[in-house]
Protein backbone atom coordinates (compact mmCIF):
# COMPACT_ATOMS: atom_id res chain seq x y z
CA UNK A 1 0.00 0.00 0.00
CA UNK A 2 3.06 2.57 0.95
CA UNK A 3 4.27 1.66 -2.61
CA UNK A 4 1.07 2.84 -3.86
CA UNK A 5 0.61 5.91 -2.02
CA UNK A 6 4.48 7.38 -2.62
CA UNK A 7 3.64 6.54 -6.23
CA UNK A 8 0.62 8.97 -6.32
CA UNK A 9 1.94 11.23 -4.27
CA UNK A 10 4.93 12.02 -6.53
CA UNK A 11 2.71 12.16 -9.27
CA UNK A 12 0.72 15.26 -7.97
CA UNK A 13 3.97 16.39 -6.21
CA UNK A 14 3.45 15.52 -2.99
CA UNK A 15 5.35 14.97 0.03
CA UNK A 16 3.99 11.43 1.22
CA UNK A 17 6.18 11.10 3.45
CA UNK A 18 4.73 13.65 5.93
CA UNK A 19 1.60 11.19 6.34
CA UNK A 20 3.69 7.90 6.66
CA UNK A 21 4.98 6.52 9.87
CA UNK A 22 8.82 7.37 9.58
CA UNK A 23 10.97 4.67 11.12
CA UNK A 24 14.34 3.76 10.26
CA UNK A 25 13.97 0.11 11.30
CA UNK A 26 11.19 -2.04 10.79
CA UNK A 27 11.21 -5.79 11.83
CA UNK A 28 7.83 -6.42 10.04
CA UNK A 29 6.91 -7.25 6.86
CA UNK A 30 5.80 -3.43 5.55
CA UNK A 31 9.00 -1.34 4.39
CA UNK A 32 9.43 1.85 5.80
CA UNK A 33 8.65 4.95 3.79
CA UNK A 34 12.77 5.15 3.16
CA UNK A 35 12.93 1.58 2.13
CA UNK A 36 9.94 2.83 -0.06
CA UNK A 37 11.80 5.79 -1.40
CA UNK A 38 14.52 3.73 -2.20
CA UNK A 39 13.13 1.00 -4.30
CA UNK A 40 10.97 3.79 -6.09
CA UNK A 41 14.03 5.59 -6.98
CA UNK A 42 16.24 2.40 -7.73
CA UNK A 43 13.69 1.25 -9.62
CA UNK A 44 13.16 4.29 -11.89
CA UNK A 45 16.95 4.88 -11.86
CA UNK A 46 16.85 1.50 -13.71
CA UNK A 47 14.26 1.62 -16.29
CA UNK A 48 15.63 5.35 -17.39
CA UNK A 49 19.32 3.86 -17.52
CA UNK A 50 18.58 1.03 -19.27
CA UNK A 51 16.51 2.40 -22.00
CA UNK A 52 18.92 5.13 -22.87
CA UNK A 53 21.71 2.21 -23.64
CA UNK A 54 18.91 0.28 -25.07
CA UNK A 55 18.28 3.61 -27.28
CA UNK A 56 22.43 3.81 -28.06
CA UNK A 57 22.15 0.79 -29.19
CA UNK A 58 19.43 1.15 -31.80
CA UNK A 59 21.10 4.41 -32.83
CA UNK A 60 24.40 2.49 -33.53
CA UNK A 61 22.36 -0.26 -35.32
CA UNK A 62 23.20 -2.76 -32.53
CA UNK A 63 20.76 -5.55 -31.09
CA UNK A 64 19.52 -5.14 -27.93
CA UNK A 65 21.50 -5.48 -24.74
CA UNK A 66 20.28 -9.34 -23.90
CA UNK A 67 22.39 -10.73 -26.98
CA UNK A 68 25.64 -8.43 -25.10
CA UNK A 69 24.85 -10.22 -21.81
CA UNK A 70 25.05 -13.17 -23.58
CA UNK A 71 27.72 -12.79 -25.26
CA UNK A 72 29.69 -11.43 -23.01
CA UNK A 73 29.10 -14.47 -20.49
CA UNK A 74 29.88 -17.03 -23.09
CA UNK A 75 33.37 -15.00 -24.21
CA UNK A 76 34.81 -15.31 -20.44
CA UNK A 77 33.37 -18.86 -19.86
CA UNK A 78 36.45 -21.42 -20.57
CA UNK A 79 36.48 -22.58 -23.63
CA UNK A 80 33.69 -19.46 -24.92
CA UNK A 81 31.13 -22.60 -24.27
CA UNK A 82 28.43 -22.79 -21.52
CA UNK A 83 25.38 -24.78 -20.72
CA UNK A 84 22.00 -23.08 -21.50
CA UNK A 85 21.15 -22.94 -18.02
CA UNK A 86 24.38 -21.33 -16.93
CA UNK A 87 23.55 -18.67 -19.13
CA UNK A 88 20.48 -18.55 -17.22
CA UNK A 89 22.01 -18.46 -13.77
CA UNK A 90 24.40 -15.85 -15.20
CA UNK A 91 21.98 -13.31 -17.05
CA UNK A 92 18.33 -11.95 -15.89
CA UNK A 93 17.16 -13.97 -18.89
CA UNK A 94 14.17 -16.52 -17.91
CA UNK A 95 14.64 -20.06 -19.55
CA UNK A 96 11.95 -19.09 -22.68
CA UNK A 97 13.58 -15.63 -23.37
CA UNK A 98 16.99 -17.39 -23.73
CA UNK A 99 16.01 -20.17 -25.51
CA UNK A 100 14.30 -17.67 -28.25
CA UNK A 101 17.03 -15.61 -28.05
CA UNK A 102 20.05 -18.86 -28.40
CA UNK A 103 17.76 -19.63 -31.42
CA UNK A 104 18.14 -15.98 -32.55
CA UNK A 105 22.14 -16.01 -32.34
CA UNK A 106 22.55 -18.98 -33.53
CA UNK A 107 20.96 -18.23 -36.72
CA UNK A 108 22.61 -15.06 -37.30
CA UNK A 109 26.15 -17.08 -36.97
CA UNK A 110 26.90 -15.73 -33.32
CA UNK A 111 26.70 -18.63 -31.29
CA UNK A 112 26.36 -22.12 -32.21
CA UNK A 113 25.41 -25.48 -30.02
CA UNK A 114 27.45 -28.54 -29.38
CA UNK A 115 26.25 -31.51 -28.57
CA UNK A 116 28.59 -33.25 -25.57
CA UNK A 117 26.69 -36.21 -24.54
CA UNK A 118 26.15 -39.56 -25.85
CA UNK A 119 21.89 -39.73 -26.24
CA UNK A 120 22.49 -36.00 -27.90
CA UNK A 121 20.28 -34.36 -25.00
CA UNK A 122 23.31 -32.64 -23.59
CA UNK A 123 24.08 -29.28 -25.87
CA UNK A 124 27.03 -26.74 -25.31
CA UNK A 125 26.39 -22.79 -26.55
CA UNK A 126 29.71 -21.81 -27.82
CA UNK A 127 30.64 -18.07 -29.15
CA UNK A 128 31.72 -17.71 -32.86
CA UNK A 129 34.55 -15.71 -34.23
CA UNK A 130 31.34 -13.20 -35.55
CA UNK A 131 30.12 -13.29 -31.87
CA UNK A 132 33.00 -12.22 -29.97
CA UNK A 133 32.99 -9.68 -33.22
CA UNK A 134 29.55 -8.26 -32.27
CA UNK A 135 30.33 -8.69 -28.68
CA UNK A 136 33.49 -6.23 -28.34
CA UNK A 137 31.51 -3.71 -31.37
CA UNK A 138 28.41 -3.41 -28.68
CA UNK A 139 30.99 -2.69 -25.99
CA UNK A 140 32.24 0.05 -27.71
CA UNK A 141 28.73 2.00 -27.89
CA UNK A 142 28.01 0.13 -24.26
CA UNK A 143 30.83 1.21 -22.52
CA UNK A 144 30.40 4.77 -24.07
CA UNK A 145 26.77 5.00 -22.46
CA UNK A 146 27.41 3.74 -18.96
CA UNK A 147 30.39 6.49 -18.68
CA UNK A 148 27.66 8.93 -20.03
CA UNK A 149 24.34 7.58 -18.52
CA UNK A 150 25.70 6.95 -15.28
CA UNK A 151 29.51 8.14 -14.79
CA UNK A 152 28.68 11.76 -15.97
CA UNK A 153 25.96 12.30 -13.27
CA UNK A 154 27.87 9.97 -10.72
CA UNK A 155 31.54 11.27 -9.80
CA UNK A 156 34.09 8.56 -8.61
CA UNK A 157 33.27 8.62 -5.07
CA UNK A 158 29.76 8.72 -5.47
CA UNK A 159 29.79 5.79 -7.62
CA UNK A 160 31.98 3.79 -5.49
CA UNK A 161 29.30 4.38 -2.43
CA UNK A 162 26.68 3.41 -5.09
CA UNK A 163 28.55 0.15 -5.88
CA UNK A 164 28.88 -0.72 -2.11
CA UNK A 165 25.14 0.07 -1.53
CA UNK A 166 23.66 -1.65 -3.79
CA UNK A 167 26.32 -4.83 -3.08
CA UNK A 168 24.46 -5.26 -0.25
CA UNK A 169 21.23 -6.57 -1.97
CA UNK A 170 22.96 -8.51 -4.59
Amino acid sequence: MHLHILTLANNVKINANAFMPQTTTNTDQTPSAEVTQAWINLMRAQQRVLGAIERDFKDAGLPPLGWYDVLWELARAEDGRLRPFEIEERTLLTQYNLSRLIDRLEKEGLVERHTFDDDGRGRWVVITEKGRSLREAMWEVYGRSIARHVGAKLPGADAAQLAGLLSKLA
